[in-house]
């Protein structure tokens, strides 16, 4: 299936951890389709130099088909990513990355040999000063520049086909936001045509294994720039939760006693701007987000369906669904199969 598919090609081709890494955004690169960059440590391609890696043609699973997807080439996320790149850093052992400059997950050290074990905890179970560094640690995400990757603000066909890049640099916190809208966005069929009933990542087996790397990548990118190999995110365990009890200064924000859909001014997320929210815009002049702030967080967005999720998810919800035995089960129409994924999602979404 597409969404499947996508993740083994999100997994096996090391430059889509970012994307698009900012040095594989010239004319260049994306002319000849290669994104093979030097690493750091011998300024060879992929390291190669050092056993980390080759610059090596990428192998590609079956087309994404279906009646989710009846299309075939109007797409850059089909057959991800060789709209774009066709050779691309395989890295060897333990090594991954645009240019096998990182380690794997769960591995450290100068030559990723040494086995890390980190273990999230509930945010609730955080001292005072572990939180405020958690908070520290995502404002200054939000803050910096992503050193390694850019965003596109154009599809392929409006690059001209790679002659013309059309990038963008963007902060490592908002990279994460634009990726999780990019690869769930509609699909622009040109003129005034858009492909709604298609994602990427959600809604599909692809869910999981999705959103699990999604959250690892942060993980790893917030510890590259804090140099805390041990940071991991805290959790929060919404189970038989009455109410938002994240929902205050302390942690994500309270209510602005003015504005009951804006944070307290008190929140140090009160004067955060959001991003790539503004979708039927960008579906109306047929463009990408290019990240550009859109206003400030709210704390109960407009397209929360009250009626659909009336409370957060029970234990009882969560049992239920644990107790199931197909992963996914049968037809990929998204509302009919009873499986475990399908179920996990539904809680997913009531958070």
């Amino acid at each position: 299936m597409l969404l499947a598919a996508l993740y083994c090609l999100l997994w096996n081709f090391q430059t889509s951890v970012g994307h698009f890494p900012r040095a594989c955004a010239s004319s260049k690169n994306l002319m000849e389709k290669e994104c093979c960059p030097p690493w750091r440590g011998d300024w060879s391609p992929c390291g190669q130099l050092s056993g980390r890696g080759s610059c090596q043609d990428i192998l590609l699973s079956n087309a994404p088909s279906g009646p989710q997807f009846p299309f075939t080439g109007v797409d850059d996320r089909e057959s991800w990513p060789s709209v774009f790149y066709n050779r691309t850093c395989q890295c060897f052992g333990n090594f991954m990355g645009f240019n096998c400059g990182n380690c794997k997950f769960g591995f450290r050290g100068p030559n990723c040999t040494q086995r890390q074990f980190l273990v999230r905890r509930s945010i609730f179970d955080l001292s005072a000063p572990e939180k405020n560094k958690f908070l520290a640690y995502l404002t200054l995400a939000k803050h910096t520049t992503s050193p390694d990757y850019v965003i596109p603000i154009g599809t392929y066909g409006q690059m001209n086909n790679g002659s013309t890049p059309m990038f963008k640099d963007i902060t490592i916190y908002d990279l994460f936001v634009w990726m999780h809208y990019y690869v769930s966005r509609d699909t622009l069929l040109g003129g005034s045509e858009i492909w709604k009933d298609v994602d990427f990542a959600h809604e599909a087996p692809g869910f999981l294994p999705w959103h699990r790397l999604f959250l690892l990548l942060w993980e790893q990118e917030i510890q590259k720039l804090t140099g805390d190999e041990n940071f991991t995110i805290p959790y929060w365990d919404w189970r038989d939760a009455e109410n938002c009890d994240i929902c205050t200064d302390e942690y994500m924000g309270g209510h602005n006693p003015a504005n009951p859909n804006l944070l307290s001014p008190a929140s140090v997320f009160s004067s955060w701007q959001i991003v790539c929210s503004q979708l039927d815009e960008y579906n109306s002049r047929q463009a990408l987000c290019n990240g550009t702030p859109e206003g400030p967080i709210l704390r109960n967005p407009g397209n929360h369906d009250k009626a659909r999720t009336p409370r957060l998810p029970s234990s009882g919800d969560v049992e239920f669904c644990l107790s199931l035995t197909q992963y996914e089960s049968g037809s990929m129409d998204k509302a009919a199969n009873f499986s475990f994924r399908n179920t996990l999602e539904e809680i997913y979404l009531k958070i």
